[in-house]
């Protein structure tokens, strides 16, 4: 049995979720549930979860004030959230279980199987979160905490320079002149990164518009980056690159 806490402020989301976890989820119980991070702390401490159902803004803070309180290696958590957009992907990039308000049931049981099966380390877990925290107080995606063989690595997407798509994975390549290969398709990134100022080029493709050098014109044209890279753009995508790059 998955012994979890509930930390959520609205008594209707309160409610919800907990039905919602007793119908649906038979291997989780549910052994207490707090409205404010001192109660949560205490509950915590005192009772040692297996998992947490952790909202993001409480009446007394946040969700991640609230992990700075308690003792790592923290339990499961599963962040319940009516996010912003880029925290939104900011989660799925990072692999972090969460959950969108209202909850989906359905989602709800492949959060907790998630939760349960995929394990990081404190130190991986702590990143991650890390990351989150600093996208929710910018109010935009301003870093990445990125999985890679060895662990996790935070990566401000100011520092990146591009992305090349390499079958199922994806090298970055950051303005130091180091990379980092992701075990992600560069579609995630592209995802990831709408919205910003990064833009697909080419199928293999994706650059930071700020490090643009000089375009030189052709059938789709070809972008030269302060790094010295040369880059083809697609001739689908050529009108909407130029439209992008005159609107800096």
């Amino acid at each position: 049995m998955i012994r979890s806490i509930i930390i959520e402020d609205e008594p209707h989301s309160q409610k919800t979720l907990h039905n919602f976890i007793k119908k649906y989820c038979a291997q989780v119980e549910v052994v207490s549930v707090a409205s404010t991070i001192k109660m949560a702390v205490e509950q915590v401490h005192l009772l040692n979860p297996d998992l947490i159902f952790l909202d993001i803004d409480l009446p007394d803070g946040t969700g991640f004030e609230l992990l700075e309180q308690i003792k790592q290696p923290w339990p499961g958590i599963i962040f319940v959230t009516a996010y912003n957009q880029y925290a939104v992907k900011a989660f799925q990039i990072s692999a972090i279980d969460y959950l969108l308000k209202p909850v989906d049931p359905e989602l709800l049981v492949k959060a907790i199987e998630k939760a349960n099966h995929s394990k990081d380390n404190p130190e991986q877990q702590a990143k991650k979160i890390a990351a989150l925290h600093e996208n929710r107080l910018s109010g935009r995606l301003s870093k990445m905490a990125l999985p890679t063989q060895n662990g996790i690595q935070l990566v401000k997407i100011d520092e990146v320079i591009r992305l090349e798509a390499d079958g199922n994975y994806t090298t970055i390549f950051l303005k130091d002149q180091s990379k980092i290969l992701v075990s992600k398709k560069i579609k995630e990134f592209e995802a990831l990164l709408e919205d910003t100022h990064f833009f697909r080029i080419h199928q293999s493709h994706i650059v930071n518009l700020e490090v643009i050098d000089r375009y030189i014109k052709g059938e789709g044209g070809t972008v030269i980056l302060e790094d010295g890279s040369q880059l083809e753009v697609a001739r689908r995508r050529k009108e909407e690159f130029l439209k992008r790059i005159t609107s800096l």
